[in-house]
């Protein structure tokens, strides 16, 4: 995957005043469910396009280039973390992962292939839809100004976040949209013990608090990127950085 993934969307056009009005990708092969997504999203505002399997979703990504992808997992041709793998080496794009499966590992491979979120079926569209707000939202936030001191340092732990590229001691690693912000965030607060409410506030900019299992997920993530030390689980509260300076 090229390091400009951490750099910018390209292809996503960052400026826009809000998140409606983008193009998004349906990747799913049950009909009524692509029909029902696509049409909540069109009544978003958003233009959409519907592929019911992996090579026409890949062909697909190429011909429209989607602001999102919404990607189901299950596709004859080819699975949806395939199709993620290819969309991602060719350039970078926002993804939403479908599952079937309520599996904690099903949902590591994904946010190793380069999706940003996860979602299990069955899922209310109300829920969807705020999903991909979220992302939305965290895509418009790549063009804000960059920080002050920029580059923060731990140990040999090194996080650029004005380049949004992060590397421990000299190998840079490569960690989805999301990951980035997330680690950003608690880097931020480094005295701070954040509950999994706060940093679906905060990060996925979430109001309802639902969902804490994709923070946990996150966290393990980067855990296995950045080591185990790097985030202390304080029981029955939430997260800390735990990376000394």
């Amino acid at each position: 995957m090229s390091p400009s993934r951490l750099t910018k969307f390209t292809g996503v056009t960052a400026n826009r005043p809000s998140e409606q009005g983008r193009r998004i990708l349906v990747v799913e092969d049950e009909p009524t469910i692509a029909a029902s997504v696509a049409a909540r999203l069109r009544s978003e505002g958003h233009r959409v396009e519907i592929a019911a399997d992996g090579p026409a979703a890949v062909a697909a990504d190429a011909a429209f280039l989607p602001d999102l992808i919404v990607l189901d997992v299950m596709l004859p041709g080819f699975d949806g973390l395939e199709v993620c793998r290819r969309v991602q080496a060719r350039r970078p794009v926002p993804v939403l992962i479908l599952t079937a499966r309520d599996d904690e590992t099903d949902m590591l491979v994904g946010l190793g292939v380069g999706a940003d979120d996860y979602l299990t079926k069955p899922f209310s569209m109300r829920e969807l839809t705020a999903r991909v707000s979220a992302l939305l939202r965290r895509v418009d936030r790549l063009s804000a100004p960059p920080p002050a001191e920029p580059v923060l340092r731990f140990g040999d732990l090194r996080v650029d976040r004005a380049a949004r590229l992060v590397h421990r001691g000299d190998e840079e690693v490569h960690l989805t949209a999301t990951e980035f912000d997330l680690l950003v965030y608690l880097t931020e607060h480094p005295q701070a013990v954040l509950s999994r409410e706060q940093l679906l506030a905060q990060v996925w900019k979430w109001a309802d608090g639902g969902g804490t299992r994709t923070v946990d997920s996150h966290v393990k993530a980067l855990r296995r990127k950045l080591g185990a030390e790097v985030i202390r689980t304080v029981h029955g509260v939430g997260y800390a950085w735990a990376a000394a300076s």
